[in-house]
């Protein structure tokens, strides 16, 4: 890997500083475009930008480097704590195998083998023509659920897995998944798929089929549909972390007066939150600052995770790889599947063959080597899909002498993951000194983006919620769990979302419909740091104008008058819009 670049020739004249702070690696690391004149006086307000705007994530949360990567000045003003920012970064980019600690993993069945596959530089993944589980840059999540309720379908997890170890076989045969791209001849709301002046733009969306064969459990799932969902940066997060709960439900108030929210988050007769709004964990600690509830969720499209601690990170090295931490001793499975491989002759003739050592890793499968017993233990340990079959857990697989009674990923360990989850910073700003740059901004809001994709907040105190095991690791170092964390106190942040879900009404639309708005910050830099510009959840939108124009497929859709408004456009301003969003 290569180390970033200086760029100290830039003109940083700014009220922000960014002293002491260095740079970790990533192959994907540039500098931040072409250098800025001194004249441009980069960081300095115009008559359309302030000084702030330069630097989205704050004086504590932004980097000058064109990087998803590089660590927070909060992270490098604390002694020893980049150091844990950079073993946490190594958790991220490399492989989970079945040999070597850190990283034996547990298997048996998973989603990827790292975290950076799907994450290709940290950012958002990228469209994809056909479902490969190791194909890096693949971010999509297979969604798939019964289309009367939106549940999720029980007989595979969550997050749906199309890898497992030998000799079990995956709950989903990957090579039968089907991805097709189909085209819009028509946008429902009427919009023409050409511009007044001529300009022409194209829509495409994606079908996904998973015929029942594909599916190795028992039973069989019946009455579903499936949808893509592609992961988005993780960069920042730990900014959006430092929001307090109660600025955001102002938020959803404000918005509650001329919009409708999603029902399963707001009560709208009392004009708050509901308490499913809320995040809790039966292996967690709620944190007293929150009082009798958990924190408000605010990761992931559906709005499902927080806060960062048990957001969508902290729980995806669990889920996506399978990796055990002491809060987590089970394994990330069903009772469907469990079934399926205790059944199948195929499993049960190979672990007989090859699992009788205490040096090979399917020993806990073992039993007393009968088939008998080796189909009972296989559905004994493999049906772990909650805490409630943690005992079973420990007593077969922790415990067993080939796992040496480690966590795959101890307290320590995750709480540098979780450095560098809450460390990682924004890249700054762009030509925010262009005259077609500052045009596009203030379209932008005179057009009604700016309405969702709200520009600015102000973190609170960030009095952040600590889980249970950074809580231990704290502990045993006679510390206060908050101290060593980077945290982001009073930071006006500029990142371009409302944090509230709203409805766009697409073709082959997003489980349930509604959808967080995705924040703006950085995402200008994606084709230059991940070589594709995707965007949207499924990564339908190839450009930002074909991003734009999906908020206007329906008349129905949250955001169909600024969608309107930008299409009546003259050509100039349309890209004036575009360079904007592409600077920020």
């Amino acid at each position: 890997m290569t180390n970033f670049k200086s760029i100290s020739k830039f003109t940083l004249i700014s009220l922000l500083a960014f002293q002491g702070l260095t740079s970790c690696s990533d192959d994907n690391s540039s500098e931040l475009g072409p250098l800025v004149p001194e004249e441009q006086a980069f960081g300095k307000a115009n008559d359309v930008f302030s000084a702030e705007e330069w630097f989205p994530g704050g004086e504590l949360g932004t980097t000058e480097k064109a990087s998803y990567s590089a660590p927070t000045p909060a992270v490098v003003n604390i002694a020893g704590m980049e150091d844990h920012f950079n073993t946490g970064e190594d958790f991220f980019e490399h492989l989970y195998t079945f040999d070597v600690a850190p990283r034996k993993g547990l298997g048996p069945a998973w989603v990827r083998n790292s975290c950076i596959a799907c994450h290709p530089s940290y950012g958002h993944g990228k469209r994809q023509t056909e479902y490969r589980a190791n194909t890096i840059g693949n971010g999509y999540l297979l969604v798939i659920y019964h289309p009367d309720n939106n549940a999720y379908i029980s007989e595979v997890t969550g997050m749906p897995q199309t890898a497992a170890m030998a000799p079990f076989k995956a709950p989903i045969d990957e090579n039968q998944i089907q991805i097709d791209w189909k085209t819009v001849t028509a946008m429902e709301s009427g919009l023409a798929m050409t511009f007044p002046d001529g300009e022409k733009y194209e829509l495409i969306y994606p079908e996904v089929r998973i015929p029942q064969s594909a599916f190795n459990t028992n039973p069989k799932p019946t009455n579903y549909d499936v949808r893509l969902e592609s992961t988005i940066g993780v960069y920042g997060t730990g900014l959006l972390d430092a929001i307090d709960d109660e600025e955001i439900e102002k938020q959803w108030a404000a918005e509650a007066k001329h919009a409708e929210l999603n029902p399963a988050m707001w009560d709208k007769e009392a004009n708050t939150f509901k308490a499913s709004a809320y995040y809790s964990a039966p292996y967690n600690d709620t944190g007293a600052h929150h009082g009798s509830h958990g924190p408000l969720k605010r990761f992931t499209y559906a709005m499902t995770r927080g806060s960062l601690q048990d957001g969508a990170g902290a729980n995806a090295v669990w889920n996506i790889t399978n990796v055990t931490r002491s809060d987590r001793h089970w394994l990330y499975t069903t009772t469907a599947w469990a079934k399926a491989q205790s059944e199948d002759p195929e499993v049960i003739s190979y672990i007989k063959e090859h699992g009788s050592s205490f040096a090979s890793i399917l020993h806990p499968y073992y039993a007393d080597g009968t088939d008998e017993g080796i189909a009972a233990r296989v559905y004994e340990v493999l049906n772990t899909p909650s805490i409630a079959y943690k005992d079973t857990f420990e007593k077969y697989l922790l415990n067993d002498e080939y796992y040496g009674g480690e966590e795959e990923m101890n307290d320590k360990q995750y709480y540098q993951f979780m450095v560098w989850h809450r460390g990682l910073a924004v890249p700054a700003a762009r030509n925010l000194n262009d005259d077609a740059v500052k045009r596009g901004k203030t379209l932008f809001t005179e057009i009604g983006c700016a309405n969702c994709h709200r520009p600015s907040w102000k973190t609170g105190a960030d009095n952040l919620w600590i889980d249970a095991s950074i809580k231990a690791y704290a502990k045993s170092i006679g510390k206060d769990a908050k101290s060593i964390m980077p945290r982001y106190a009073n930071q006006t942040i500029w990142p371009y979302t409302d944090l509230v879900q709203h409805r766009l009404f697409m073709m082959n639309d997003i489980r349930t419909g509604w959808c967080r708005t995705t924040p703006l910050w950085g995402r200008g830099l994606s084709r230059q740091l991940t070589g594709a510009d995707d965007r949207l959840h499924d990564c339908r939108a190839r450009t930002v104008i074909e991003a734009i124009m999906w908020h206007g497929y329906s008349k129905k859709s949250d955001a169909y008058r600024p969608t309107e408004k930008f299409y009546n456009l003259p050509k100039a301003d349309r890209d004036a819009i575009v360079k904007f969003i592409e600077s920020i």
